[in-house]
């Protein structure tokens, strides 16, 4: 039987670049290679696509934070949208157009915005060409924590007390000084107890998100604001939560199957547990080994577990999930659950939370990705 050829995309021109690569690096040294044959596109922080570059297969996060870049070999991609899946081009340096050969689909396995939030997928879907993961609504919605609130709230489904609020108007000649008594009011006029976190509504993996612990601290709260901006005009101010957020990976591979929820796993914060009132940050995630471990399943009790588990299929359901996601909740001590975001391309490692959640669920990581792509292939 024919490999199927699959084109996995990496890099981007979101903040999460580099994470980007590491989870492609994964993918694809764990693809089963008797059944497919895969096509490497990587894009760069600028937005060009190109093949032929650096191999993903080689990169390390021990080794630090990859890029990619265009190489002397590399060849820039052209797309021939009218072509669908023979619409795959690169471009030789006389200047010529290559086919890179018929696609069968694409594993955009990119994480933040221009490849997270519906912009890639929508292409993909003009061309007719099948993708693992969320279509477009959902992947705009998620991307999105405003609207992802939006839609489970409407749902029925428990989220975090906030605000949301536009930092275009606001006086950045100031450091957004001027601005923090009208904002410092809405945060009163909510009920928003402190502390709060403040976060960029479309970003990921931790960036530019701030703990702002004391009630009445302008300055605090106006630098929490201008680091968010950074990353995005809509920030999020939402209400810290005593809990913990146990995560939970989710899967429906085909079309009109039901979701389904692995066993529950949690990030531990080992710092923690020696008094540092730390917080899950890009270094606690990425950069710091000794900084936290997964735990799956988390130690809750077994009814507690399930509600996550229950609740995580609601969510997916209700932003229209497909594929692939990670719905990230909070457990509070008394066991109430409530959604802190999703993910719809969650990190991809072997080690990070999705593949290990689906491991101790009984998929392992190559059979994972296997279901992910016949589920649009077949």
């Amino acid at each position: 039987m024919a490999r199927k050829r699959i084109v996995v995309m990496y890099g981007g021109k979101a903040d999460e670049h580099s994470i980007s690569c590491i989870s492609t690096a994964g993918v694809l040294r764990a693809l089963d290679a008797d059944r497919f044959e895969a096509v490497p596109v990587g894009i760069t922080k600028t937005g060009e696509w190109i093949v032929d570059g650096e191999d993903p297969r080689e990169w390390n996060l021990a080794d630090g934070l990859p890029v990619v870049e265009a190489t002397e070999g590399s060849r820039r991609v052209v797309l021939d949208i009218a072509l669908g899946k023979d619409g795959f081009l690169a471009r030789n340096a006389d200047g010529t157009l290559e086919s890179l050969g018929h696609i069968d689909a694409v594993f955009p396995v990119l994480h933040g915005p221009y490849g997270e939030d519906g912009t890639i997928q929508g292409l993909f879907e003009m061309m007719g060409v099948p993708y693992v993961g969320c279509g477009v609504l959902a992947s705009a919605a998620c991307m999105d924590k405003h609207y992802t609130k939006t839609l489970l709230a409407a749902a029925g489904i428990p989220v975090a007390p906030g605000i949301t609020i536009d930092a275009r108007g606001y006086d950045e000649a100031s450091g957004f000084a001027a601005d923090m008594p009208a904002l410092m009011a809405r945060i009163a006029e909510a009920g928003l107890a402190y502390p709060l976190f403040v976060k960029p509504s479309r970003a990921g993996s931790s960036f530019g998100v701030t703990k702002v612990e004391h009630e009445g601290d302008a300055a605090e709260l106006a630098a929490a604001v201008l680091e968010a901006s950074r990353h995005d005009w809509r920030i999020l101010i939402e209400q810290g939560i005593d809990a913990r957020e146990i995560e939970c990976a989710v899967l429906r591979d085909k079309a009109g199957e039901t979701p389904r929820a692995s066993l529950p796993g949690e990030i531990v914060l080992d710092r923690r547990a020696g008094g540092d009132d730390q917080f899950y940050d890009f270094d606690s995630k990425y950069m710091d080994a000794d900084a936290s471990h997964v735990e799956v399943p988390a130690d809750a009790p077994a009814d507690v577990l399930e509600r996550v588990r229950d609740i995580a299929v609601r969510a997916f359901e209700a932003v229209d999930g497909m594929g692939l996601s990670r719905v990230d909740s909070f457990v509070t001590p008394d066991g109430e659950i409530m959604v802190n975001e999703i993910n719809t391309m969650p990190g991809f490692t072997p080690i990070s939370m999705y593949p290990k959640a689906w491991d101790a669920t009984g998929i392992d990581y190559t059979t994972l990705i296997t279901t992910l792509i016949d589920g649009v292939t077949e």
